[in-house]
């Protein structure tokens, strides 16, 4: 704990007699001192201001001179122990009803005897400079994380690869052991850094149109094989026009989803209900949504957890914290979508975990996840990323999107292959040894011809407003975030490939 014993002035105090003057000549002759303390029998009565006393001495110092600073000390200043918190007598500061003007304070040990003298403003610059630093000391662990997380995924991109091999029972056993603990890792890391984002008003939300029947269908194909394998039965409904559509994240939806199922899975077997209910309401929509389970684990104990996430949790147990972690950021995707999430004891056993959000229309006929492949024709990509796992988790994605693919380790490498014609399309990392993303980008654009225009797609872990501005004035078409979600790599890779077997029709007719 960092006390304010490190920041006050051990300086002698004054006695309560002592002449106006010969206190401004204290301060005259220390510029550095702010205020003296007015002690008498080693208790502290009051406080001398250096402005204050300085301005009144400028106005009446032949009147003043040889009267004692008691009559004109503060006589009721701020008093802390000096072994307080900085930080919370910091936060206390707001609520004190001592005016904010009064500039110092005066130290106490636990007896209530003097120890020393602190100003206000190194105290607040302090506070600043340590939150300056968690912050600088938060944002390089998300970088960690962030890096972690693709190691991750391209664990699971062998793990995949190896699940289409022959292997024998045990070795089929061992590769999906390690994949599900791989994905479970993944999700936990993922929902872990978008809390952190939350708390710094960072999360990003993607809204386009989504039609609400294709969200409640991806949730059943994402959980009901597995809700099966744990002894439990997903039902999945959508109740409304099956053609409704609305603006909304769905991804953050599905993850809100996906949380909530979670949460119910790890109460126990038993029957598991999802449900989407959207009503058109003049010019909104009013999707309610809810997770129902009747699993045999006690109700009381499970509703703390759904209240307060991150106050309940045992610190011990991982899986309650992965728990916690999910559901304080269900809550926080939820308010900042405009509803927030409640909970209920079901009759008899289990809860009901929900939320309703009001909604704009949206015209829609994309599925949330699309399957078919990303482009009307197969299209040859150039992966440029400086590690290794991050190259092997591209070149997965696009073999699941029916694309072939080539690497480069550097810019430098990527200009050069770039220049061969060969390449519908670029995912180009950004921070990279020899030239970065960036130069590769410019450097490729000032070829010129069918080799300058070739799309280049952004793969980073910096994708703030001001990141993205960058990138697109390098000559880049779009960002795609590390870890690298199939989803958003599919729409991307549809946007910029789908026309490109028409428009090559057209040249060549030309």
């Amino acid at each position: 704990m960092d006390t304010l014993y490190r920041l006050i002035d051990l300086s002698d105090p004054i006695a309560p007699g002592a002449a106006c003057a010969e206190v401004a000549a204290m301060f005259d002759a220390d510029p550095a001192l702010s205020a003296i303390a007015v002690v008498e029998a080693g208790t502290p009565v009051g406080l001398i201001y250096r402005d204050v006393l300085q301005g009144m001495m400028r106005v009446a110092a032949e009147t003043l001179a040889d009267k004692p600073v008691s009559q004109v000390m503060d006589a009721t200043p701020r008093i802390v122990a000096a072994a307080s918190d900085s930080n919370s007598f910091v936060n206390a500061l707001a609520d004190s009803p001592t005016p904010v003007f009064r500039t110092a304070y005066i130290a106490v040990d636990e007896a209530g005897r003097y120890v020393g003298v602190g100003g206000l403003g190194s105290l607040l610059a302090s506070h600043r400079r340590r939150q300056r630093d968690a912050s600088d000391a938060m944002g390089l662990v998300e970088r960690m994380a962030v890096d972690i997380g693709a190691h991750l995924d391209g664990v699971l991109a062998i793990t995949e690869r190896l699940e289409q091999q022959r292997l024998t029972p045990d070795a089929s056993a061992f590769v999906r052991a390690i994949g599900d603990t791989s994905r479970d890792m993944s999700a936990t890391l993922s929902r872990a850094i978008d809390l952190h984002r939350s708390s710094q008003g960072q999360l990003l939300f993607t809204p386009t149109p989504t039609r609400l029947r294709d969200l409640a269908d991806a949730v059943e194909a994402r959980w009901a094989e597995r809700a099966h394998e744990g002894g439990s039965t997903l039902l999945v409904s959508y109740d409304g026009d099956p053609e409704c559509g609305v603006e909304v994240d769905g991804e953050r939806l599905l993850q809100v989803f996906d949380i909530l199922i979670e949460n119910a899975l790890a109460a126990g077997r038993g029957m598991i209900e999802a449900r989407l209910t959207a009503r058109c309401q003049g010019d909104h929509v009013q999707l309610d949504g809810l997770v129902r389970d009747n699993t045999e684990g006690h109700a009381d104990e499970r509703l703390p957890l759904i209240g307060d996430p991150l106050g309940t949790t045992s610190q011990q147990d991982r899986n309650e914290m992965a728990l916690g972690v999910g559901l304080a950021l269900a809550h926080r995707v939820l308010r900042a979508m405009g509803g927030p999430l409640h909970a209920e004891a079901n009759r008899g056993s289990g809860l009901t975990v929900g939320f309703g959000l009001t909604l704009a229309p949206a015209a829609t006929e994309a599925e949330v996840h699309e399957d078919q492949a990303v482009a009307s024709r197969a299209a040859h990509i150039l992966i440029v990323d400086d590690n290794a796992t991050n190259r092997m988790v591209a070149e997965a994605l696009c073999d699941m999107f029916e694309c072939t693919s080539e690497q480069a380790v550097d810019g430098v490498e990527a200009v050069e292959m770039a220049k061969s014609g060969r390449f519908d399309l670029v995912l180009m990392d950004i921070k990279m040894p020899r030239m970065d993303g960036i130069a590769a980008t410019r450097a490729i654009r000032e070829v010129g011809g069918r080799v300058g225009g070739v799309p280049i797609v952004a793969l980073t872990a910096n994708a703030d407003p001001a990141d993205v501005q960058t990138y697109i004035a390098a000559g880049m078409q779009d960002v795609v975030e590390k870890p690298i979600k199939p989803e958003r790599l599919a729409t991307v890779l549809s946007a910029l490939l789908g026309g490109d077997e028409d428009e090559g029709g057209e040249e060549a007719a030309a």
